[in-house]
C-alpha cells in the first residue's frame, strides 16, 4: 500500500498482515462501511465520492431495484459490497451490482462469489483509468454480462454487453440517447436524464418503471 492508503486506515482496525493478502484475509480485515478493493493480493483504498456521484448511483439504484423487484428478477447491491472475481484475481466494490435470480447461488452474506450479471461504475476523477482499463478487462474476462460506465465529468455513458465470444461490445443507443438493457429486458434508460441538474425523484422513478412495465405487459 502507499503511504496515503496506510494513513487512510482506521486506527481501531487490526493492522494488515505483512505481505500480500489472500481474499479471505482481506475479507476478514474489511469492516462495515470501508470502501476498499483487493487486487492481486494488494489492498486499494477508495477515495470518498462526490455529491453528484452519490446522486447518480442512488438514482440508478432506484431505477434498477424497482424494476427488478417488480418483476422478481434478482437483487441489487451498492458499494461497499464485494464482488469476488477469480481470473486476475480481485475483490471489487462496484458502485452498483445486480445478481439475477438464476445466479442466486453466487450470493454470500457479504459478497458475490463470482461475476454479477450487471455492474455499474460511476467515474470519479481518481477512478478514470481504473474503471475504463483494469475493471473493463476484469469484468469482461470474468463474464459480467453488462457493464455500465457512467462518466459525469465528460457527460458520457457507455453500455458494454458481452457478445457470443465473451467480448464487450458498446451498445448502440436508440435515437442517440435511449439504452435498452438485455440483462433486464424491458428496462430502458434515457442517457439525457443523467446530465440533468436535478435527477428524477423517487416518485418520478417509480412512474418511469410503471411505464416500462406497461410497455412489456
Amino acid at each position: 500500500m502507499t503511504t496515503r492508503q496506510s494513513e487512510a486506515l482506521s486506527a481501531d482496525r487490526p493492522p494488515l498482515p505483512e505481505g500480500k493478502l489472500t481474499f479471505e484475509e482481506f475479507h476478514d480485515w474489511l469492516t462495515d462501511g470501508t470502501f476498499a478493493e483487493w487486487v492481486d493480493g494488494e489492498v486499494i483504498m477508495m477515495s470518498p465520492s462526490s455529491e453528484r456521484h452519490e446522486a447518480l448511483v442512488f438514482f440508478l439504484a432506484a431505477l434498477v431495484r424497482t424494476f427488478a423487484q417488480e418483476r422478481d428478477l434478482g437483487r441489487v447491491y451498492l458499494a461497499p459490497f464485494l464482488m469476488r472475481l477469480y481470473e486476475r484475481p480481485s475483490g471489487r466494490e462496484p458502485d452498483l451490482l445486480f445478481v439475477s435470480t438464476e445466479n442466486a447461488e453466487r450470493m454470500k452474506e457479504t459478497y458475490v462469489d463470482g461475476p454479477a450479471d450487471l455492474v455499474v461504475e460511476v467515474v470519479s476523477p481518481e477512478s478514470v483509468s481504473r474503471d475504463r482499463g483494469d475493471k473493463y478487462a476484469e469484468y469482461e474476462q470474468a463474464g459480467v454480462r453488462e457493464y455500465w460506465l457512467i462518466d459525469p465529468i465528460r457527460e458520457s455513458a457507455n453500455f458494454y454487453m458481452l457478445d457470443d465470444e465473451g467480448l464487450y461490445r458498446d451498445a448502440i443507443l436508440e435515437e442517440e440517447s435511449i439504452f435498452r438493457s438485455k440483462v433486464l429486458a424491458g428496462l430502458w434508460l434515457d442517457v439525457s436524464w443523467l446530465w440533468q441538474k436535478k435527477l428524477p425523484t423517487n416518485r418520478q422513478t417509480v412512474e418511469l418503471v410503471d411505464k416500462m412495465l406497461a410497455e412489456i405487459s
